[in-house]
């Protein structure tokens, strides 16, 4: 019996039975493809749900739009993003975990967040309607566009204090040219990053920053001071709708039932960190308004950031800052001057010469740094007692000189430097705390 080549024809009809079985075959496994694709696609009643719940279908009333592309490609997953039939979630949170992956291999984790809470969403949109005369739902947009405000926004290449003035977050309290300049030019959401001139933005891209600047400046603090240049905030990797995405963190209260050695390294860091937002080689002042326990998170590498900048300010050490005014009143008073600061009534943020250099460390020495040097907390929430004995006699006496706003600027500053120079030989050398190891066994700076 001759061997037979592929393809050769044979009066018994062989060859081409076995091309037309290889044939079907192919057939075969395309369709099972096919049908695999249209099983994973998502349906069209199930992208309309998503696009709801992102905000897109509100946007240019939003943050952005970077990073849809991962998120509809499902390189972004949380609970309810890959069953989107289910019902919607009830409840009113603003952020939640997630995972997000570049190579379909690793995932790492992330914190999605909104501008504000769903309900504190809600209200305000409901807000935006009746001030255009609105009693239901209407084009957010629309009203928004319309106001004196954006007008102004609309017709200026630059960024003015002037089109700033009267806006609540603490970014804008002291707005400089340069800061501005500085938002712009880092301002992430546009095509063509880099400019300080708004030449290249559309009319949507300039309601998109003016609305998250009125809603929430967090995610712009993110862009304008990035992780990537050593500032102490985690990466922003973009937006979609009003939905914002950000390296996640740990929690700090979860050092509460640390030991001694750990907490004394953030209280170290929480000092240092302070003092680098204080003084900087770009002259911005970075200083807290607010101070809580959740604004800070740990790192995996045991580094602390500030993990929420929405009530951070800025004061420009090179140029100063406008004098204070008025805020607008009037016919020229619009919707966005108290837009973020939900139910609460719209009030005004302090002159900004009433801002002390020790500000922000009166507040970390009165607020956060005698729970994390004092307190251990056991099961249940309990006190189990005090670790006061273990720490150096002085530690007491110069939390509460900094504690202290009665005290002249040069002497909380004092006894801030003393407090961490008495801290940093209890910080522990392991690998627990990569960023700094195995640095810390051979260097002293570390």
């Amino acid at each position: 019996m001759s061997l037979m080549r592929p393809g050769q024809w044979t009066s018994d009809g062989v060859t081409v039975r076995v091309r037309c079985a290889r044939v079907v075959v192919c057939i075969v496994l395309l369709c099972q493809a096919h049908e695999a694709l249209e099983d994973a696609s998502p349906s069209k009643k199930a992208l309309t749900l998503r696009r709801a719940y992102l905000g897109l279908d509100k946007c240019n009333a939003c943050v952005g739009t970077s990073i849809c592309k991962k998120l509809f490609k499902n390189h972004i997953r949380f609970d309810w993003w890959m069953f989107p039939e289910q019902a919607v979630p009830s409840d009113d949170r603003q952020s939640f975990l997630g995972n997000l992956t570049d190579d379909l291999q690793s995932w790492r984790p992330v914190l999605l967040s909104f501008l504000s809470s769903p309900h504190q969403h809600n209200l305000s949109d409901l807000f935006i309607c009746r001030s255009a005369g609105k009693q239901g739902p209407c084009s957010i947009e629309a009203v928004l566009t319309a106001t004196p405000r954006f007008q102004r926004w609309k017709r200026s290449h630059l960024l003015l204090p002037h089109m700033v003035q009267g806006l609540a977050p603490p970014l804008l309290r002291c707005p400089s040219q340069r800061l501005l300049d500085r938002l712009v030019r880092r301002y992430a959401e546009v095509a063509d990053v880099g400019s300080l001139q708004m030449k290249h933005f559309t009319e949507k891209d300039k309601l998109r920053l003016l609305y998250t600047l009125t809603v929430s400046q967090h995610p712009l603090v993110l862009q304008m001071f990035p992780g990537a240049e050593g500032w102490p905030f985690p990466r922003y990797h973009g937006a979609c709708g009003r939905l914002m995405v950000w390296t996640s963190s740990r929690p700090l209260s979860a050092l509460y039932g640390a030991s001694m050695e750990q907490r004394a390294d953030a209280v170290y860091q929480l000092i240092q960190l302070s003092q680098g937002l204080d003084s900087n080689s770009l002259g911005f002042r970075l200083y807290y308004t607010q101070l809580g326990e959740d604004m800070f998170g740990l790192l995996e590498d045991g580094r602390l950031i500030i993990s929420d900048a929405s009530t951070i300010g800025v004061i420009d050490l090179v140029q100063g800052f406008p004098p204070d005014r008025p805020s607008p009143s009037g016919p020229d008073e619009d919707i966005f001057a108290c837009l973020g600061q939900g139910t609460s009534p719209c009030s005004q943020p302090p002159p900004c010469r009433s801002v002390r250099p020790s500000q922000s460390f009166t507040m970390l020495c009165r607020h956060l740094l005698p729970k994390l040097l004092s307190v251990r907390e056991a099961q249940a929430g309990h006190e189990i007692g005090t670790d006061a004995g273990r720490l150096p006699s002085n530690v007491t006496l110069l939390l509460r000189v900094c504690a202290d706003p009665s005290q002249p600027d040069w002497r909380i500053l004092w006894a801030v430097q003393a407090l961490k120079d008495t801290l940093k030989p209890l910080r522990p050398c392991s690998q627990d705390y990569s960023y700094r190891f195995p640095e810390c066994r051979y260097n002293q700076g570390y």
